[in-house]
């Protein structure tokens, strides 16, 4: 694997390496921390996971983290699960994202883009403000520490405003975007309780106006805990009864009160695919996220006050929470709410030269997709100020790397191409951009800044250059502090730490090469991944088999060598049953109203039956394993299925498919 692309696709250049963030935190850690001054970015690296405490102390310092009360260490208990962070500091993670506002008040703090592509700013001072006003209403609302406040929202400044209005009173944000169906929001949102609903009427996407009422009527019905509903007109409805005006609840001239809380105090919650039952409901702190974010978009991103930061993400996905953090450093945030291709496939890099965008991230498949649909992003659109393209959510394939490269390259630019990755898990990345390093084609640049990334073998040995599960050896400070409702921590144990104890298996097969960059190969579990959306085939299954036709089913997503992605659904029917034209329609149709239309599958396939495990479980990824060509005494133990007839049908499958 090392040797497979030994020369690099870009180099930066001296000037830039000189000029980058991580290379002054390097010289100023080297002077105030011991850390090593020269050897680049690989001595920094080694430095920052043997010496983890000072690490991250050295962060915390460079980027000015204000402790209200100090801490009595870095490290309390740094066993995993359950590592102790910063033990005694009080701090706000709100009150950093708006530090910028009392130097560069009437400066964008927020570019509003829809599907008009007209950018529409949102002050430091107006952003300020409106968290200030929105903040004194929460608690005259009640709202205290802990309390869960949750938004049904699309990408729009409102959600950025209740996110930060709601950190700043110490209570715990959720949000999903409105494109969920009401199953997919309450199986989230009802584990949480939250005490306020902060929802659309509606949403723009593709041209369409899409309606929410009724959705949002039944959120309010099944969610017995909300106190308060504020309704935000986007679409012009009136207000439904019973419910507040966003509008009047931030027209106040109110200076923000900054609720400090510990440092592992609950920020936010987010959620896992929900493979097996329900989503997990992920609980990452507001120190924890401060510091991480602060070292991803700061050292890593490369991120400043100078800059414009453009991620093509929804409200439903943890890169929505990733790019609000940009404000901790002082950039510019750009928030686009609309489709991806709309009007045209280019229109994302349209949105990134009309907000002069120096960051802009996007999925691997949108690229891909620019790439299939010939468009030229560089030649068409004034791309200058792009200084960085980076892209998540699968692998972006060596063909989107060498397309991205040329088509910049054709103008004159000197791209950085970043690819990451990370998870909703920790809300960030563990390999991926680093501005000193080259890039070569198909590899992340390195693990990233105090994470020990490895690489293991079932024996649980680092291997290098050789296929392995992606590991990580050390605590991260955003790592989940717990899991909702899960009271003995059994459930956050069995995701992470059951396969080798004290060690975070993340799911996913990774090549750690001998030069030091990372290889991503896709899930090395059930869990699907469209877009950079993880989705449970749980979901899917209680959807599908409502129908009375459908005896059981079982989806599948398949890592394309392409960089495409196949997600089948396979379903053995009831008796008499046939799959007609009428019956493949219903099934796509429960299942885009139900979940959401990412959902819905690319085919629907009959087949023989279901195989499980011998108690019960269908079996996912052996069947994963089959499609991508493993062959069958590879893909799985054979006394472990009830039937292994029903493999070879897959195995033939696979066969006919290449």
């Amino acid at each position: 694997m090392s040797s497979a692309n030994p020369q690099p696709l870009w180099q930066p250049d001296p000037q830039r390496i000189a000029q980058a963030r991580i290379t002054r935190f390097q010289s100023w850690a080297a002077e105030h921390h011991q850390a090593p001054a020269d050897g680049g970015y690989p001595a920094l690296h080694r430095w920052s996971v043997d010496h983890l405490d000072t690490f991250w102390e050295a962060v915390a310092e460079y980027f000015d983290v204000r402790f209200s009360s100090p801490y009595a260490r870095v490290l309390g208990d740094r066993a995993m699960p359950g590592a102790e962070w910063f033990p005694g500091a009080r701090l706000n993670y709100a009150e950093h994202a708006l530090r910028a506002a009392a130097t560069r008040a009437d400066e964008p703090a927020l570019l509003y883009v829809d599907e008009t592509h007209e950018p529409r700013p949102v002050s430091w001072a107006e952003l300020r403000r409106q968290v200030g006003s929105l903040a004194a209403e929460l608690r005259a609302l009640g709202v205290r520490p802990g309390d869960r406040v949750s938004g049904y929202l699309p990408n729009v400044p409102q959600a950025v405003v209740a996110l930060l209005a709601s950190a700043a009173v110490g209570a715990v944000w959720t949000s999903c975007a409105p494109d969920f169906g009401a199953r997919s929001v309450l199986d989230r949102f009802q584990q949480v309780e939250p005490v306020v609903l902060f929802t659309v009427d509606g949403y723009r996407y593709g041209g369409k106006e899409h309606d929410r009422g009724e959705i949002v009527a039944e959120l309010r019905r099944e969610l017995p805990t909300l106190r308060a509903v504020v309704h935000i007109p986007l679409l012009g409805t009136p207000a439904p009864e019973d419910t507040l005006e966003w509008s009047a609840l931030t027209a106040a001239d109110t200076e923000p009160e900054f609720e400090q809380v510990p440092f592992d105090h609950p920020l936010w919650v987010l959620y896992s695919s929900g493979t097996t039952g329900l989503p997990k409901a992920i609980v990452q702190s507001q120190g924890g996220i401060l510091v991480e974010h602060l070292k991803q978009l700061g050292l890593h991103c490369d991120l400043g006050p100078e800059d414009r930061f453009f991620w093509y993400t929804s409200t439903g996905w943890m890169m929505w929470n990733f790019l609000v953090s940009g404000l901790l450093t002082g950039t510019t945030i750009v928030l686009y709410d609309g489709s991806p291709g709309y009007p045209d496939t280019g229109a994302q890099w349209r949105v990134a030269e009309r907000t002069g965008a120096t960051l802009y991230g996007t999925s691997a498949a949108y690229v891909m997709a620019c790439r299939k649909a010939g468009v030229h992003p560089a030649r068409d659109h004034d791309l200058s100020r792009v200084k960085c393209v980076a892209t998540t959510g699968s692998p972006l394939p060596p063909d989107g790397f060498r397309w991205l490269h040329d088509e910049f390259a054709a103008s004159g630019a000197d791209l950085w191409i970043a690819s990451v990755s990370g998870g909703t898990d920790v809300c960030s990345c563990f390999a991926g951009a680093v501005p000193t390093l080259p890039v070569h084609t198909g590899e992340l640049q390195a693990p990233g800044l105090g994470t020990d990334l490895q690489a293991w073998d079932p024996a649980g040995h680092p291997v290098i250059d050789e296929v392995g599960e992606l590991v990580v050896t050390n605590p991260m400070p955003s790592m989940p502090i717990r899991f909702w409702n899960d009271p003995d921590g059994s459930r956050y144990h069995e995701s992470y730490f059951d396969t080798y104890p004290g060690v975070w298996r993340h799911g996913d097969w990774i090549t750690v090469t001998s030069r030091g960059t990372v290889i991503i190969h896709g899930r090395s579990d059930s869990t699907l991944n469209r877009q950079g959306v993880r989705m449970g085939s749980a979901d899917i299954y209680e959807v599908v088999e409502r129908l009375p036709e459908i005896k059981e089913s079982l989806v599948i997503g398949v890592e394309q060598p392409d960089g495409g992605y196949w997600m089948p659904l396979f379903v053995h029917l009831a008796p008499g049953a046939v799959l007609d034209e009428a019956l493949l329609s219903r099934i796509k149709q429960a299942i885009r109203e139900q979940l959401s239309p990412r959902h819905v599958p690319d085919e629907v396939i009959e087949v023989p039956g279901v195989p499980h495990t011998l108690t019960g479980k269908r079996i996912e990824v052996p069947v994963k394993r089959l499609l991508q060509g493993a062959p069958l005494e590879k893909a799985v133990n054979p006394g472990s299925i009830d039937n292994l007839d029903l493999l070879t049908y897959f195995e033939d499958l696979a066969r006919k498919r290449a």
